[in-house]
């Protein structure tokens, strides 16, 4: 496989500088996966935009989809990534390995959504009659459908950036999972 190294903000687009000052002034730095979207003159900024965007999700409920995505596709950088900002939106350390594993026992609600999105995600778009319905049951909308399924297409991407480019993980490692639930 090709090695990919992470581009510095010598070697990307003036506009991608740009973004690159901006993630350092409010980051403190530029996440190792954010700079390799910066080989893309317009990916970085198109990829924020996606990922900033107004929804009708909690920040908790962006990080449960983040982490049962990431898990399902083995992503390490975005594991290690979502475990720091899982916690970060107040998951414990057992919370988040719990909603990794596709569950949130601790929340009904939260266990709804984690299932639906692990289902939807294994299955390739077509979730079980079940886990859709359990999902509405447990008081998400239409709307929050919709969100949900754009945050996966969110992670799914950054998953799939990770996995051809293998760059390195500049997030603590999140934990194995004992057994993971596929």
């Amino acid at each position: 496989m090709s090695t990919f190294n992470v581009p510095t903000r010598d070697e990307v687009s003036e506009a991608n500088q740009a973004i690159f000052d901006n993630l350092q002034k409010g980051l403190g730095f530029v996440p190792n996966l954010y700079a390799t979207y910066a080989y893309s003159d317009t990916a970085l900024g198109d990829y924020l935009a996606l990922q900033n965007r107004k929804s009708s999700l909690k920040a908790k409920e962006r990080e449960i989809i983040n982490l049962v995505v990431s898990q399902i596709n083995e992503c390490a950088y975005c594991l290690a990534a979502h475990t720091a900002l899982g916690k970060m939106n107040g998951f414990t350390d057992d919370q988040i390995l719990e909603i990794r594993s596709g569950e949130a026992s601790f929340d009904a609600k939260f266990d709804a959504l984690a299932k639906f999105v692990k289902d939807i995600t294994i299955n390739r778009s077509k979730p079980s009659a079940e886990v859709v319905d359990n999902f509405f049951a447990a008081g998400y909308t239409k709307e929050n459908l919709v969100d949900t399924i754009v945050v996966i297409g969110d992670k799914m991407i950054s998953n799939f950036l990770h996995g051809a480019t293998q760059i390195p993980v500049d997030f603590p490692a999140a934990p194995e999972l004992e057994e993971v639930a596929a």
